[in-house]
């Protein structure tokens, strides 16, 4: 395991990586440096190694620190609710309400995702594997209450967290919805899929027209 992080409660900490996240998503995690992030933040160089020694340990606490939030709240928000649906839409409402407030750490989040080196790398998907379980045992929560039809419960949940991951490249505050009208919208439609989806296999495609061609040749031997 990595050395343990500065508590989040910090608000200096706060501040780097808010101006950190921006200059990696302006710049590219490889084009930005420790002199940008300085100028930035307005936070001398001795200031910034106070927190980290590099910029690899700051990419691991931008990530690191954005997951762990997300799925801390995400649990405080699901305790002594019981219904499976309405746990499926505080999920939603959860991603959806913390990527709309910080959207150039989702950039940095979704871009960077590679950059990190071991054990950063693993630390962080460590993270998102907790996220990514609780996500899957909620739905199938929900489909053992009987109300999904025969749909992959993996294949469900990647594909609702591919809705809602990539909403920060579209997203205009200025005609789009909010977050909790947004989340509404999308749980609505993740929702109504997985209930009325069967499952059933896609038809065989229509034979070509050099098919029929093929098989009067097999038949002539």
């Amino acid at each position: 395991m990595t050395q343990a992080a500065p508590r989040k409660s910090d608000r200096k900490l706060q501040l780097i990586l808010r101006h950190a996240a921006r200059v990696f998503a302006e710049k590219g995690f490889e084009g930005a440096s420790i002199r940008d992030i300085s100028r930035a933040s307005g936070i001398a160089l001795s200031g910034l190694y106070y927190y980290f020694e590099s910029k690899q340990k700051l990419l691991f606490l931008i990530q690191s620190h954005a997951f762990s939030s997300i799925l801390e709240q995400l649990e405080r928000r699901l305790e002594g609710v019981s219904d499976p649906e309405q746990r499926l839409r505080i999920l939603v409402q959860n991603h959806i309400d913390y990527f709309l407030r910080h959207p150039v750490e989702m950039k940095v989040l979704s871009h960077e995702a590679e950059a990190l080196v071991e054990p950063y790398r693993r630390d962080v998907a460590a993270i998102k594997r907790r996220y990514f379980a609780l996500g899957l045992s909620l739905y199938q929560e929900f489909a053992k209450a009987g109300r999904a039809s025969a749909v992959n419960p993996r294949v469900a949940v990647l594909g609702l967290f591919g809705m809602m991951n990539w909403i920060y490249t579209w997203h205009n505050p200025k005609i789009d919805p909010r977050a909790d009208a947004l989340a509404e919208i999308i749980s609505n439609i993740f929702l109504e899929g997985v209930k009325n989806g069967h499952g059933q296999a896609w038809p065989a495609p229509a034979p070509t027209l050099q098919e029929p061609v093929r098989r009067r040749a097999r038949a002539a031997g």
